[in-house]
């Protein structure tokens, strides 16, 4: 485990010893796992009667055809304009070789994938959000960022779930817990930038990369944000070192990016030999902007029109005959024509969907569950952001916390994921990358409102003014 700088001492008012917080984590990581495993089993073995994650029917038909021989093919025509028996890359390949590995082990159960993935994430996500918490605000923002990870609604009701929701945000942690340790922390790191341990951090960097890439194509958007961010922090660290050499720093990042394409290439390949034609990875991208930004909506964003058959009936005819790559190729051309036809319309169609993205109270059109998850969640935490990301720019424009440039990723990160989204095609459950990158946020806006009570509670006040009066007068008891 790399070695983070603790920063108590920038915390207002209340600042926690080392032990008093960590002995806490253990207790999180209990709680983080029994929320998850009672979601994988209330959910249990039913893949098809909860909202908002019907996405894990094709994932199941998907790892049971590839186990049963028939490669990534559905057996009948399937969503989103798939042959039945044609080959597809709609979904991502690596949770459904997830699916596939589990049935194999444990059998075609959707509740084993479930039980596993739960516990996973129940360990890693509060782990992996204390990390970057620790980095960014100190130990203590760190164990109740840990906390508020592992009770939050949305992480609790996916990690029970056949969709890549909860992997893909394990991942994207990951990346952001190495690029920030290699930005900031270099007490941990070997000296002498030739060395083959210098290069491992840029490794774990390309591996974590890989499997997000492989999990959400989405992000390939947002690497390059993080791997310059990094390259820039790491030479204006090391070119004060004595033994800095730029080349090695360019070969460490070389490293991670060829480490990146492996991970892709592969799966470029295989969609060659499917399609006859170059797709990077996945046939989704076409479809979404196509579909999210259709005249239909004309300036105000439909999340979810009816269902399956309605959009499918958008595409045109006379490219329903093509394969899907081809065919997310076309829609793509065409979305982007919409864009160029009616930029005013896109404009106000992008800003509508901040509705959508940022939605936190009860609609008449959600389920009574999708309704209590949104408000129990982003609902009761949004002040806490908003709360945690004033508080961290007062502290920045202070010049308290002008010397972690982890911050600034942080941002970075969510807003041009938040910005892609709005561009295109939204729903809540696209939202949750950013969530968890809020969370340490909400955990300093907590400690802050926490410490602020404390310090003006009227018994804490009483008992300095007896204190202050004992001083001054020793005779009075």
């Amino acid at each position: 485990m790399d070695s983070i700088p603790r920063k108590d001492e920038r915390i207002p008012f209340m600042p926690l010893a080392a032990t008093s917080t960590l002995k806490l984590l253990p207790w999180v990581l209990i709680l983080s796992v029994v929320l998850r495993l009672g979601s994988a089993l209330y959910q249990g073995k039913q893949i098809d009667f909860l909202p908002g994650v019907f996405d894990q029917v094709s994932y199941h038909e998907l790892a049971t055809r590839l186990l049963n021989g028939h490669g990534f093919t559905f057996g009948i025509d399937w969503w989103p304009a798939t042959a039945a028996g044609a080959p597809t890359a709609h979904w991502s390949y690596l949770y459904v070789l997830y699916l596939t590995a589990v049935y194999f082990v444990f059998g075609v159960s959707p509740l084993a994938p479930k039980i596993i993935q739960a516990v996973l994430a129940g360990i890693l996500l509060p782990l992996l959000t204390f990390r970057v918490a620790r980095r960014l605000f100190g130990e203590r923002v760190g164990t109740v960022a840990a906390f508020l990870v592992s009770v939050y609604g949305y992480f609790i009701y996916y990690a029970g779930a056949l969709v890549t929701e909860t992997f893909y945000i394990l991942a994207i942690l990951w990346l952001l817990d190495i690029s920030t340790a290699l930005a900031s922390d270099f007490t941990s790191q070997p000296k002498g930038s030739r060395t083959a341990a210098s290069y491992r951090p840029w490794v774990r960097l390309g591996v974590a990369c890989g499997l997000a890439i492989l999990l959400r194509q989405v992000i390939m958007f947002i690497l390059p944000i993080v791997l310059l961010w990094t390259l820039v922090r790491v030479f204006q660290r090391e070119k004060l070192l004595p033994d800095f050499s730029f080349g090695s720093l360019l070969r460490r990042g070389l490293v991670t990016v060829l480490i990146i394409a492996g991970f892709v290439l592969p799966w470029t390949l295989r969609n060659y030999a499917a399609f006859g034609q170059f797709v990077l990875l996945n046939t989704n991208a076409g479809f979404a902007f196509f579909w999210g930004n259709h005249p239909l909506h004309k300036t105000d964003f439909v999340p979810i029109i009816g269902g399956g058959p309605e959009y499918r009936a958008l595409i045109p005819a006379e490219l329903m005959g093509l394969n899907e790559a081809e065919l997310d190729r076309r829609l793509l051309k065409r979305g982007l024509r919409f864009v160029a036809d009616e930029p005013s319309r896109f404009l106000l169609l992008s800003l509508s969907r901040t509705k959508e993205y940022f939605k936190f109270w009860p609609t008449s059109k959600s389920h009574p569950l999708s309704n209590m998850v949104r408000v129990l969640s982003f609902g009761v935490y949004l002040p806490l952001f908003i709360c945690g990301l004033i508080t961290a720019a007062l502290r920045f424009r202070s010049g308290r916390e002008q010397d972690n440039p982890a911050l600034l990723l942080m941002l970075l990160v969510a807003s041009a994921y938040t910005g892609l989204h709005l561009l295109s095609w939204t729903l809540v459950r696209y939202r949750l990358p950013v969530d968890a990158l809020m969370i340490p946020f909400g955990a300093l806006g907590l400690v802050f409102i926490v410490d602020l009570a404390r310090k003006w509670s009227p018994r804490r006040n009483s008992r300095k003014a007896r204190e202050q009066s004992s001083i001054e007068n020793p005779a009075i008891p």
